[in-house]
């Protein structure tokens, strides 16, 4: 397809033979755009975009942009690092980092859907997807196979832990374990993502033992070190680990579970 005779390539940017840049989109110097990536439409890329293979951006998508940070000085700016297999929708904004020297990181095989974003100096894992408007603060931890539904909004800092999904128009203050469904003005465990688990291959068994260890985190009126090490006793296993790890490493608090 090659590049559109519209398309603004800066010198200093490094595409690869194989890309292919539609109408009226700006690739600044000092991006690095990987094979097989399609730009399309009316699409920026800054300059401190570094881009993996077979990503596509869709019309109006910008990548790399200017934190929205008052605080923020062009020298300051960092890498916005993106994967392999990305799909960005239309208008989908991340920004690049500009507090950590390994800035924004975008792992693969993560679906954006239109308008959504992701705050500088986040920190997304693989094979996510981010509904319509879904929108991550800077410094927000996603891991693996979440699903954030429409105008979601993630405060900064956060976390979300592998697996879990949130319901629309949620507001996620607080870190979201793995595992989990959680809904609500200001997000509150509500269940297991059970459809997301499932789709994941995981047994009756292991969503059997998610379930208890969250009973047990939750409802048994216990302090949560000791319903902690109670969990590690009574179920192991590495959900059970991966729940207790969590956990023990928040800095937020964890999303409280509604009854």
């Amino acid at each position: 397809m090659g590049i559109h005779p519209s398309a603004i390539i800066e010198e200093g940017a490094e595409l690869h033979p194989s890309v292919s840049v539609g109408p009226y989109s700006i690739v600044e110097s000092g991006a690095v755009i990987g094979e097989g990536c399609r730009i399309e439409s009316c699409v920026r890329i800054f300059g401190s975009t570094r881009m993996g293979a077979h990503n596509r951006v869709c019309h109006g998508a910008t990548l790399g942009s200017e934190p929205q940070d008052l605080g923020f000085k062009p020298e300051l700016a960092r890498p916005l690092v993106i994967g392999d297999h990305n799909h960005f929708k239309e208008g989908v904004n991340i920004s690049c980092g500009i507090k950590s020297e390994s800035g924004t990181r975008i792992g693969s095989h993560n679906y954006w859907m239109a308008f959504s974003h992701a705050g500088h100096d986040c920190i997304v894992g693989d094979h996510n997807i981010f509904a319509n408007t879904a929108t991550l603060a800077g410094h927000v931890e996603v891991a693996d196979r979440t699903f954030l539904s429409g105008q979601v909004a993630v405060h900064q800092f956060c976390r979300i832990g592998a697996y879990a999904m949130v319901a629309g128009v949620t507001g996620v203050a607080q870190d979201v374990p793995p595992f989990a469904l959680v809904d609500g003005h200001r997000a509150r465990m509500v269940g297991l993502n059970v459809v997301g688990l499932r789709r994941g291959g995981f047994s009756q068994e292991q969503r059997t033992r998610i379930k208890a260890v969250y009973r047990l985190v939750f409802r048994s009126g216990l302090r949560s070190g000791e319903a902690l090490a109670r969990a590690e006793q009574e179920y192991p296993g590495p959900e059970t680990q991966a729940i207790v790890q969590f956990i023990q490493s928040s800095r937020r608090g964890v999303v409280s579970f509604q009854a």
